[in-house]
Formats: C-alpha cells, structure tokens, sequence
C-alpha cells in the first residue's frame, strides 16, 4: 500500500476507536488531558524532534533536559497540572500525607541536588520529575478513578501504538534504526526498542486489565463496542511487543497479565487473602530459578545472552566509580562530567550507556543506599495497600498489583526509577492509587454499622424464676 494512503486509513482508523470508545456516562474530568499529552510526548519523542528540529537518535538526557521548546512545553503542562490539583484543596493533602514515602523520596532527591556536582541541571531534572507526580496525582484524584485509567490509557495508546505500526510497515525512516552496534532495530513513535517496549507494556498492560473487566462485566454500558476498540488495541499492544525485540518488556507483560488473570480466578476472588500465597510463589519460582541455573535457559528463550546482552560488564564498570555509597552523587547526576567518560573507558567502544540498565542500581548510583532504601519503602507501602485495594475493588486491586511487579522485575535489567520512564509514572501512580483506594476502603469499614449481635439458641432459654414461698 501506497504510505501516505496506509497513513489515511491509519488515522480513519484511529479515529474510529475514538468513536467506538466513547462513553458520556462516564463522567471525568477535562482535565485528564494533561496526563494525556504528558505521555503522548514522554511515551514517544520529544516536540522538537517531530517538528524536525532535533535529532531522532535522542536519549533520555535529550528528553530530560532538551531544547528550550521542550522545557517551555514540560513547563506548561506542568503549570497547568499544579493548578488543577490546587483546585482539589483537602483532597489532594489526603492523598500526599496517604503517601508519605513518596513525599520523603522527592524531598531526599531535592536534598541531595546540594551535593550535585552539577545542582544546576539537577535541579531543573528534578522539577521536571515533579511532573510525573503531578500528572499521577491529576488522575487519581479524579471523581471517578477506575474511569479515568480507562480513559488515559484508551488516549494514549490510541495514539501511539498504531502510529507505532503505521511508521515501522510504510516508513522505515522513523520506524525503524540501529543500535549502536549497527543492528537494526524497530522504534515506532519512540527512538529506541526499549523505549517501544516499554510503553507498549505499560498500555497494553492497562488495556488487558480493561478487556477482562468488560468481559466480567456484562452489564457495563456500550460494553460491545468497548470491547472491539479495546480489543483492536490490544491487538496492536501485543503485536508490537512480539516484534519490537524488547524482551524485559516482553517478559514484564506475561508476567503483569498473568498476575491480571490468576487474580480473577474464583479460587482468588473469593478468598482475598490468597494473593499474597501467589505474588509470594511468582518471586520464589523467578528466584530459583535464577539461583539454580534455570535463569540461563529463561535468557536464552528471551532472545538474551547470559551476560544480559552486555549489561553485567554495565554493572561491574559502574560500582567502582560510585563515589558516596551513603548518599550517591546527586539526583539524576551520576552520568554527567568525567564519571561518564570513565564508564566508557571500561566498556566497549559500542557500547557509549547513559544509564545502569538496572533500576535499583540507577538509584544507588545516584541517591546510594538512603534512596535504594526509600524505593523499597514505597514497594512495601505500595504492595499493602494494593492488597487492601484488591479486597476492596478487587479489578482495580489487579491492576495495581499488575503494575508494582512488572516495575519490580522491569528494573532488574532496565533503569526503570527514572523520571520520564512510563514504567515509573505507572508504578507511581499504581502506589499512589492503591494508597487512596485503599484508605477509602477503611474508611467504609468504619462508617459501616455494627451488625446485631446474634445469640446462642440456648441463651433464649427462659432463666428459672424461684417459687414463691
């Protein structure tokens, strides 16, 4: 097919998912736009490299600091996203003193913009991961929560991931390009495979968890028609996943829509408290596996070698040079100055990284031991609340659970605690909702009346009265 023709079906047909998703009684806010476009450009590539102004090959320095285009964009956004949760007054102190982990994590990654050997571009790094929190916070402080994921994750996806298919079919140029070893690669809207893998994760994740909540919810209004747009989407989700050759994201996705369909399961459902008996024999079996070899041959299935496709000579090149285990260098400051050239130095004259490609090492490189240890304090808040959530909502339940184990095993081989990354908005937001969902659900408990006490058969017994005398 002629491109510019596959292009017009593409957007007809990207527009008719649109239609066929629409749903007026689901009432959300407006102001879910912003989420949206946040991650239109942080799922694919930064204004200036569409309009042709900048380079197609950019990283997430690129992104993260970027022209004066893309700041004045990030800023707007940003701006706008700060007086909508204003708006929301109390409801927005309930959420952030909900989730005080995450309040610490941010103020300690301002603190240690002070010991940066570059604050400046610290700093400005860290304002602009306030907006991953602030576009998490615009959606889980919505009136409607469950519809406003649906609807930011149908926005977004019906955006990306067929544009994804439409350049990488008809327009190798922008679809398609190599890595650093000359290899060629599939980008879609993004700039690398990874970048592909991961967002297509994420949605498609969302996307599943939307599917089977349609299918288990057969009264749910329009739901024929939900479910072909959601259907075709994941459709497209899928296929990019098997294609892109991305295979962290790939494996995250079994392993979060496994986590999505075990939990359905009656043996689950109607006993909540088994989901901690499945997330438990998810880690132990991944952990075994590891430990006895098992995880060579899980490698090679994935396409992988052993060595993580290079990333062990990462790890082993990057420890020596971090400086304080304590504190780390300073927020989003580790790959900046002579540190970067002496990682380089050690490695492979291809393999020129700018990040651990290990999400708690990222952190600890950058935050040390302090940070990693306040990652894992969000993970264990995070997990509680999730079950909480799962007895309570438990569709909404899955998919935060859905979300907190593919983020956990996602960072293993990929920096996956970085502003700007869709696997750390998503974990966020899932610990962020998990924590409001959650504490509405104890506030149920509490405000349910007490139930009538039910006495024995024998305590109606009438007591013997003594004769009279």
């Amino acid at each position: 097919m002629n491109p510019w023709l596959a292009t017009i079906a593409f957007f007809t047909g990207i527009a008719g998912l649109f239609y066929l998703n629409r749903d007026k009684s689901n009432r959300t806010s407006k102001a879910l736009w912003l989420p949206v476009l946040w991650l239109w450009i942080v799922g694919s590539r930064p204004i200036t490299t569409w309009l042709g102004m900048g380079s197609v090959s950019g990283d997430l320095n690129q992104a993260a600091d970027g022209s004066p285009l893309d700041r004045l964009i990030f800023q707007i956004i940003l701006a706008l996203g700060i007086i909508v949760i204003i708006r929301r007054g109390n409801q927005i102190k309930k959420i952030l003193w909900g989730n005080w982990p995450i309040l610490f994590y941010f103020s300690f990654c301002l603190l240690s913009v002070t010991w940066s050997d570059f604050p400046d571009i610290s700093f400005k790094r860290w304002v602009k991961s306030l907006g991953d929190l602030v576009m998490i916070i615009v959606i889980a402080s919505d009136a409607n929560p469950s519809g406003a994921v649906k609807r930011v994750l149908s926005r977004v996806g019906f955006v990306l991931l067929p544009i994804s298919v439409l350049l990488m079919k008809y327009f190798d140029n922008l679809g398609r390009g190599y890595d650093p070893e000359g290899l060629p690669m599939i980008t879609g809207v993004t700039t690398n495979k990874n970048s592909l893998g991961v967002i297509t994760m994420v949605i498609t994740l969302g996307v599943l968890w939307h599917a089977v909540s349609l299918f288990r919810n057969k009264d749910e209004p329009h739901r024929g028609r939900h479910l072909v747009a959601q259907g075709t989407l994941l459709a497209f989700g899928v296929t990019i996943l098997l294609v892109a050759n991305s295979a962290t994201s790939l494996f995250c996705f079994i392993l979060g829509a496994g986590l999505i369909l075990a939990t359905g399961l009656p043996v689950i459902r109607r006993r909540p408290a088994r989901v901690h008996t499945l997330i438990f024999t998810l880690l132990l079996v991944s952990g075994v596996a590891l430990l006895l070899g098992g995880g060579e041959n899980a490698v090679h299935v994935l396409g992988r070698q052993t060595n993580f496709t290079g990333r062990t000579d990462i790890w082993r090149a990057v420890i020596p040079v971090a400086a304080n285990p304590v504190l780390g260098t300073g927020f989003e400051s580790f790959w900046l100055g002579p540190r970067l050239y002496l990682v380089w130095s050690q490695l492979s004259q291809y393999m020129h990284v700018n990040e651990a490609h290990n999400g708690y090492l990222e952190v600890y490189l950058n935050l040390g031991w302090i940070g990693v240890c306040l990652i894992a304090l969000i993970f264990i808040k995070g997990y509680k609340d999730a079950v909480a959530a799962f007895r309570y909502d438990q569709m909404m339940g899955s998919l935060f659970l859905a979300y907190l184990v593919a983020a956990a095993f996602y960072s293993i081989t990929e920096a996956g605690f970085r502003l700007l990354n869709p696997i750390w908005i998503f974990f966020l937001f899932a610990v962020v909702a998990a924590g409001s969902l959650a504490s509405r659900a104890r506030g149920a408990e509490v405000e349910a009346p007490a139930e009538p006490a039910i006495l024995p058969e024998f305590s109606r017994i009438p007591l013997a009265v003594p004769a009279k005398r």
